[in-house]
């Protein structure tokens, strides 16, 4: 099969397409899967560059999530068959054409969500949910902060509290702001020009936000905690400024606040299972309403994928940047 295959790290240019990786076969409980489309998430960029390491493999193949049909099942599955229309996470190997997966990390796509675009759901969607719902308690009428509110996490958390009938601040640059308006974000502040926990607290009468999600870290800390209201949340999905920060703990007690940090391709296969398993249930239905679905910024084919890599590093995408496969 075709995949891109890491044999080195560093920037874009290390990204290479093979034709002659030998094709996945399923283990008992597992499908392969033949994907017809994948995306992009900021972990494939920090294991490109050796910051994030995925698990071990033969070939290294990165791509968190997938979309496509099973092509082969193993003896022991039960809940899918040949020719099923499935997505998912994994904990890396779907930039190719094939993968293999347990069974139970596989969803069902919904008839409204085209498989093109399916490769670009269910990583920022889980993502979102698990941090805002399962960790966050996010609820009909509590606010949540998202920061990046342009990118994959941050389209995907917009959707869901809109769905869920929460409200929700969200930070993205200027150029950028539209695409959350259009989404239904209730409040959208540009980071460079704007005190974002001053925003939150005009918007929310002082008391602050239910719960925060943060994929930027860094120098934000503080105002999240300043943004987050009395016994709330902050959930740390991502550390994009990166380096520690000076931070008065004395805040966070005062708040009776928690912080979280949080990851899913580090969990063990059975908590990945059950999450994926549990937001099947509570929120696909949504997705053949209309009320959740991918916002694709840009696609590419596997050849250009070093493309690809270049427009997220650039930060030039508003919503998921495709890899078109099958």
């Amino acid at each position: 099969m075709r995949a891109v295959v890491l044999e080195e790290k560093g920037g874009p240019e290390v990204l290479r397409v093979r034709d002659d990786i030998p094709d996945p076969t399923p283990g008992p409980e597992e499908v392969v899967v033949q994907i017809v489309s994948s995306a992009l998430n900021r972990a494939d960029l920090l294991q490109r560059m050796g910051l994030y390491p995925g698990p071990p493999m033969v070939h290294e193949i990165p791509g968190l999530e997938y979309a496509g049909r099973v092509v082969a099942v193993g003896e022991r599955v039960t809940g899918r068959e040949i020719g099923d229309a499935v997505m998912g996470i994994n904990n890396g190997g779907c930039y190719a054409e094939m993968v293999a997966v347990h069974e139970r990390q596989t969803m069902p796509v919904p008839a409204a969500l085209p498989l093109a675009d399916a490769g670009a759901f269910p990583e920022v969607f889980i993502t979102a949910w698990d941090a805002l719902v399962r960790q966050g308690g996010l609820t009909s009428g509590r606010w949540a902060l998202v920061h990046a509110g342009a990118s994959g996490v941050g389209t995907a958390s917009i959707q869901i509290a809109k769905a869920l009938g929460a409200r929700i601040a969200v930070t993205a640059s200027a150029g950028k702001h539209a695409v959350c308006h259009e989404l239904g974000a209730d409040v959208v502040i540009d980071y460079s020009a704007e005190d974002f926990a001053d925003r939150v607290l005009e918007a929310t009468g002082g008391v602050g936000v239910d719960v925060v999600l943060d994929v930027i870290g860094g120098e934000y800390l503080p105002r999240n905690v300043r943004s987050v209201r009395t016994g709330g949340r902050i959930i740390q999905v991502g550390v994009m400024a990166g380096g520690p920060v000076p931070f008065d703990v004395g805040t966070l007690l005062m708040k009776r606040a928690t912080v979280t940090g949080t990851t899913l391709r580090s969990r063990p296969i059975e908590e990945k299972i059950a999450i994926t398993q549990e937001f099947a249930a509570q929120m696909l239905p949504r997705v053949d309403e209309g009320s959740l679905l991918p916002v694709i910024d840009s696609r590419f084919p596997l050849d250009r994928v070093a493309e690809a890599h270049e427009r997220m590093a650039a930060n030039a995408n508003a919503g998921k940047i495709v890899l078109d496969i099958g």
